[in-house]
């Protein structure tokens, strides 16, 4: 599949997202090693601001579908700068991948920026340390 395939999903995704509260739509496609994809959104409920980030509704899917090691991660936002991933969102992206899982930063129009997680997450503390 194409990366302009890949943001395209990115994009359904962030379309699918319910945010009535902060009006901020995000999206994530996740491409395992497997080559395997998965996408999530965030949802916000009345008692903002819990709900799921994006990136953490597309690892439990990634992990409902019996995966556990993220190869690259597409986030879209609205904004033309393209999206971030949160400081929680790069913790949770750092359980299942490592210092060189792509990190592809979209806006609607979109490729942005890509990094390395180790570049995103420097000194991180992951699963090994324990």
């Amino acid at each position: 599949m194409s990366e302009e395939s890949h943001i395209k999903l990115t994009k359904d995704a962030m379309n699918q997202a319910y945010v009535p509260y902060s009006n901020y739509p995000v999206g994530v496609l996740i491409i395992t090693d497997k080559g395997n994809m998965y996408s999530g959104c965030n949802v916000e409920n009345a008692s903002y601001p819990l709900g799921n980030c994006a990136e953490a509704s597309a690892i439990a899917s990634m992990i409902m579908g019996g995966e556990k090691k993220i190869d690259k991660i597409y986030v879209m936002t609205k904004n033309d700068e393209g999206g971030i991933p949160c400081g929680g969102c790069r913790q949770r992206i750092r359980e299942f991948s490592d210092p060189a899982t792509e990190v592809i930063m979209c806006s609607p129009k979109g490729i942005k920026d890509r990094i390395n997680l180790s570049e995103l997450l420097p000194q991180s503390f992951g699963p090994e340390h324990l």
